[in-house]
């Protein structure tokens, strides 16, 4: 029998811990298709076999796969809210000591977001932030804290002078901010969530995953949050069934657990 997408799924949750299926399939496959291509092989079988010998490509392929697009303060509108609206909220149900968790965190530019902005409020060594991704490259890209100024373009100019030196064309966020922020691998789709969470940053992650697995973090994400947590996720994102799962409406992207 032909060896086929299927045969992928299931030889690369093998190798890396990553269940394909639990992707909407068709954008998914048609991504892969198109690595697979651009990397000079010829089928989904080939690509497989080389990955199992080659761990750039290995790596270079988890990089791919999970889609590390991200900026700081994308979207500001929402930053905005998070900083005049939820920050209040937060230490008047919970105090200053805030347990935050930046889910999918890519290459670190959310988790320093809510780090800079946070400190706007609090003393830095009460600020601790929980920042996780699957993919261990951009882990270590986050770790190291030097961006483009592509990167940094969106972020308000006092943060971005207090909180960053520059070097040329690149911008190194200072020591003090990256203290704040704790950087774990995690896979959403795999591994056990952690627990008694005040706020949870998921955003522009769950819409590559299909219904039932978007059901699935959602519920853990619930699970994982103290009552009366706050979840913030992205601008193009939905909780279908928010109510059935226990989140009530907040504001726009920011729920409650109720």
């Amino acid at each position: 029998m032909a060896y086929d997408y299927e045969n992928f799924k299931h030889d690369v949750y093998k190798l890396t811990d990553i269940n394909l299926s639990l992707y909407k399939e068709r954008q998914m496959k048609r991504r892969i298709e198109s690595l697979i291509a651009r990397k000079g092989h010829k089928d989904f079988e080939s690509f497989y076999k080389a990955m199992r010998t080659d761990n750039e490509l290995l790596r270079s392929f988890i990089s791919y796969l999970t889609i590390n697009v991200s900026e700081f303060y994308r979207n500001p509108a929402q930053w905005e809210l998070f900083e005049k609206k939820m920050i209040p909220y937060l230490e008047k149900n919970f105090g200053r000591r805030l347990n935050i968790w930046s889910a999918a965190c890519s290459t670190g530019d959310e988790p320093y977001t809510i780090a800079m902005i946070l400190s706007k409020y609090y003393p830095l060594n009460q600020i601790k932030i929980l920042a996780t991704d699957i993919d261990e490259d951009v882990i270590a890209f986050a770790k190291e804290g030097v961006y483009s100024a592509k990167s940094v373009a969106g972020l308000p100019k006092d943060l971005l002078s207090k909180h960053f030196t520059k070097d040329g064309n690149s911008y190194a966020i200072n020591d003090d901010i990256k203290k704040c922020v704790e950087f774990k691998k995690h896979n959403l789709l795999k591994d056990r969530y952690p627990m008694n969470m005040h706020m949870i940053v998921c955003r522009n992650v769950v819409i590559y995953f299909t219904d039932e697995a978007k059901d699935n973090v959602y519920t853990n994400f619930h699970n994982t949050l103290v009552k009366e947590g706050i979840l913030f996720i992205g601008n193009t994102e939905q909780i279908v069934h928010a109510k059935e799962i226990g989140f009530g409406s907040m504001d726009s992207f920011f729920y409650v657990k109720n």
